[in-house]
């Protein structure tokens, strides 16, 4: 076996394709953590529609626990605390 180097099935490009996909999830997660602090930057100062607002910031919080971008007791004391402003607004 004078070319043993060369023998055998060829390596993927795990390393590459790892980079890619690890580029593309951490902006997606940047995007939705913006998204989150915008909404609850935002039903903290009020408004108008103060209720939608706060609701829509819940929403949120559930769709970054549910996506794995807030532990879940983290989205838990966020929403705890939307409740609280949503009780003293409606």
């Amino acid at each position: 076996m004078a070319n043993a180097k060369n023998s055998g099935p060829k390596k993927r490009p795990t390393p590459e394709k790892r980079d890619k996909t690890n580029k593309l999830r951490a902006a997606r997660n940047k995007a939705t953590r913006s998204a989150l602090k915008t909404a609850m930057k935002k039903a903290y100062v009020g408004g108008t529609d103060r209720v939608a607002v706060i609701r829509y910031a819940i929403k949120r919080v559930d769709q970054a626990c549910a996506k794995g971008i807030l532990h879940k007791n983290n989205a838990a004391r966020k929403k705890s605390q939307l409740m609280k402003l949503l009780n003293k607004a409606s």
